[in-house]
């Protein structure tokens, strides 16, 4: 049989290494869904139930392997939906290529049905690299682009291919003009590490620095060991951007946990009183809850010289990989002789984690969310994936999660979007079919888009060695988070017409999806909860009915923020006595009596 263009696309991916490809199937690709069929299914064709919900799980695939996500869709309005999950990849910078269909060549420019102008459209979330394809000969320098590019630069990339092409005869490139060839698919080469005079000037910094403070994100990830180094060298502190939560281990006792809106008191004290930062890897976007613009001598390491320095004025910048950059700052480093500010750092630590218990332990109606997630620190596997969803739920994965060592985690942290936990916690399985992985999810985000993938779960889950999939839903029939940022930066009352969901039963709904499932009314039922979602054979759903007054407050809230919520309580919000008391006695938490 002739090879066909599609099935050199696929021949190419498996060249690459591309073992899974997320999607879903419309006219515009059904020279590449043929090819699928021919290919015995390798690359496996994963079936989700939307294209936005595919591009999320190649983004999830891609946080959790380290590998190249790949999705694909039709033309039109499967190209379109692929769009939030594209740029959710653009703005955590994660390597996804999207492979997406479009109206024949002949028909181009005829309105034709479903012709959308994809160049355009894509031109913004793959601008690392676009291309329409419109001969074969194009295609090995095309694909092999688009992943080296998505690979290197961190970034989506798309590729177009009209749906005749895909089903005409594949001839590669010839030795002549206008002919483009491609090497092989091969190593990414790695980037390196600054000049001796750059880690020597860093160096004189860090040495210099009394109180340092270290700030990791995601790109810290890979470079847990020099990290600890660097800390227990300089005796600093170590705060984590969101998406670095996973970077350095919760249970470590220097390390202050989240940063910003959703973080914590002790990495709120160490930016405030620190006079050294060293910025690795993270591109937090919130310079008010960073040091005071000149309180803090500043150095940041990070692999992608267009995102340095543009948080905060630092002296020196490091461009390279972190684990190596590391790797020959750290003989640089004195050891630190006076050991206060780590000590001051380590008491400020263990005395918020017994803030979050007796936060989590108060009394709500039914259950506080925050005892949710801190009853799961109490059990989850050690070698557990967790993803979680944008709302209120965040804050709590923020701030109560205790992430231990070889334990992952992500959720759509730039971007903010709703809807991606339970897609990518579809990735993260077919990325480690061997591991636990649990989605903290709000019901807005799981009536959104969440329930319809439980059926996605359901159709795959026989292929994971490991069939433990949980997915917890915070049930409190409120788009909680935006009503919180109401109250708290507008002033205004909950409105009840735009943020009241309707209620539903999760746990009945993914029981007829073929999930087990547990309902939990009562804060003591948690515990057992969990251990059995944790244990159990199958997929498990979590239906834990929460309180939506218990409040995200930070504990640095400002006067202003404090000063709207109460004005919104006065002008009228639904509950106000209830909402009164739950935030009284969380904030009261902080300032009682401690073991610590």
């Amino acid at each position: 049989m002739t090879r066909q263009v599609s099935d050199f696309v696929l021949e190419r991916l498996r060249d690459w290494g591309v073992r899974h490809v997320f999607g879903y199937p419309g006219d515009g690709i059904n020279g590449l869904v043929a090819a699928f069929g021919r290919a015995d299914n390798d690359p496996a064709f994963v079936q989700t139930r939307h294209e936005e919900m595919a591009a999320f799980a190649a983004v999830g695939y891609a946080k959790f392997s380290e590998h190249v996500g790949v999705c694909v869709a039709t033309s039109g309005p499967g190209a379109i939906h692929l769009l939030n999950g594209l740029y959710d990849a653009k703005l955590d910078h994660v390597p996804v290529v999207a492979i997406v269909g479009q109206t024949a060549r002949s028909a181009m420019g005829g309105s034709y049905q479903q012709e959308v102008d994809l160049q355009s459209l894509y031109k913004d979330v793959a601008s690392a690299y676009l291309v329409e394809v419109n001969v074969a000969a194009q295609l090995p320098n095309a694909l092999d682009r688009a992943i080296r590019v998505a690979v290197t630069r961190h970034a989506p990339t798309a590729v177009i291919i009209p749906a005749d092409l895909q089903e005409e005869p594949y001839e590669a490139p010839s030795h002549e003009f206008r002919q483009v060839p491609s090497s092989p698919p091969d190593a990414m080469p790695s980037i390196t590490f600054p000049p001796s005079r750059q880690l020597e000037q860093a160096a004189d910094i860090l040495n210099a620095g009394s109180r340092v403070a270290i700030l990791i994100g995601h790109g810290a990830r890979t470079a847990q060991e020099q990290v600890r180094a660097v800390a227990d060298r300089t005796g600093a502190g170590v705060a984590k951007a969101l998406l670095g939560k996973d970077s350095l281990p919760d249970d470590l006792p220097y390390v202050t946990g989240s940063i910003g809106l959703l973080g914590t008191r002790p990495s709120y004290e160490l930016m405030r009183d620190c006079d050294t930062l060293l910025i690795i890897g993270s591109n937090f976007p919130y310079s008010q809850f960073l040091p005071e613009f000149g309180q803090a001598r500043a150095v940041q390491i990070d692999h992608d010289p267009t995102m340095i320095g543009l948080r905060y004025p630092t002296e020196v910048n490091l461009v390279g990989d972190a684990a190596e950059t590391l790797n020959r700052l750290i003989p640089m480093l004195e050891p630190k002789q006076d050991r206060s500010w780590r000590e001051a750092v380590e008491k400020n630590v263990a005395r918020w984690w017994e803030t979050i218990e007796r936060q989590a332990k108060l009394d709500a109606d039914p259950v506080n969310p925050m005892r949710v997630v801190w009853e799961l620190s109490q059990r989850i596997p050690l070698d557990a994936i967790v993803t979680a969803d944008s709302g209120s739920s965040t804050n709590w994965y923020a701030r109560c999660l205790c992430m231990s060592a070889g334990m992952r985690g992500s959720l759509s942290g730039t971007l903010a979007t709703m809807g991606p936990a339970v897609p990518y916690a579809v990735g993260a399985k077919f990325a480690h079919p061997n591991r636990p992985v649990v989605a903290l999810v709000g019901d807005g985000a799981m009536q959104m888009n969440g329930l319809t993938e439980l059926l996605t779960v359901t159709r795959y889950h026989d292929q994971w060695p490991d069939p433990r999939l949980v997915v917890c839903v915070f049930h409190n029939n409120d788009l909680n988070q935006v009503t919180w940022e109401l109250r708290a930066m507008g002033s205004a009352p909950k409105f009840e017409e735009s943020q009241s969901l309707p209620d539903m039963s999760y746990a009945d709904a993914a029981r007829c999806f073929g999930w087990d499932t547990v309902a939990v009314d009562d804060p003591e039922e948690l515990a057992g909860a969990w251990d059995t979602a944790l244990s159990a054979p199958r997929p498990t759903l979590l239906d834990v009915r929460c309180d939506p007054e218990v409040p995200p407050i930070p504990p640095h809230a400002t006067y202003d923020q404090i000063k709207a919520t109460g004005e919104a309580v006065l002008r009228g919000d639904p509950d106000a006595w209830h909402l009164i008391v739950q935030g009284a006695k969380t904030k009261a938490q902080e300032f009682l009596p401690h073991h610590a």
